[in-house]
């Protein structure tokens, strides 16, 4: 109901695209008959609306990516994604998180145990990222790594990791957001959410 009421509110605009960030959301926004709402409309993942637009990081670091169990990313093998935005050196790390949308509050023994099996796979990930690293000279044996993922949820279930491994060079991140601050700078966010406040988003009340 609410998407026929921002179609009637914004019916002077010709949309096209709506971009998620979540694979779940993706999954199901899909149920709801966009093309009926919204005609000719898409529903796309941000990471392949960036790589659309030719958005992309110079060769980076090196990263582990996580893929979510439920991947918004749709139109092609997310890997290929994922190193077309970031960079060639890039680990996948194999794998549930645990988090598993709610299943880290609601059955927290259950996920617990899924976690123990992630963290065995993060070490054998974090070794493989650290030798191709020193192949291609792009890091110090002893330098911070990062895994990234495209799923909010997985982000808050990584996040928990770094302190588990006892390492704390572990940390995660949203692909999204590790190019924003790379392209943009370390202020990102406050600049946009200053830019935003001073009129760059059109307010609509529907």
């Amino acid at each position: 109901m609410l998407f026929h009421r921002v179609a009637n509110t914004l019916n002077y605009l010709d949309i096209k695209t709506v971009v998620v960030s979540c694979g779940t959301c993706y999954d199901q926004l899909q149920g709801y008959k966009f093309e009926d709402i919204f005609p000719g409309c898409r529903i796309v993942d941000i990471h392949e609306y960036l790589l659309e637009k030719g958005i992309r990081l110079d060769a980076g670091p090196g990263y582990l990516y996580h893929d979510p169990c439920h991947t918004p990313m749709k139109l092609q093998d997310p890997m290929k994604t994922v190193k077309a935005l970031v960079g060639d050196t890039v680990v996948k790390s194999a794998r549930c998180c645990g988090e598993s949308g709610t299943l880290g509050v609601t059955r927290p023994d259950i996920s617990t145990q899924v976690r123990f099996r992630k963290q065995e796979e993060l070490r054998k990930d974090e070794a493989a990222l650290r030798a191709a690293q020193a192949e291609k000279g792009l890091a110090a044996p002893d330098a911070d790594l990062k895994i990234l993922t495209s799923c909010p949820s997985c982000l808050q279930g990584l996040s928990r990791y770094g302190e588990d491994l006892k390492t704390g060079l572990l940390e995660a991140d949203y692909i999204v957001v590790e190019m924003a601050r790379r392209i943009l700078g370390e202020d990102w966010m406050p600049d946009y959410v200053r830019r935003a406040n001073a009129g760059g988003i059109e307010r609509v009340l529907v």
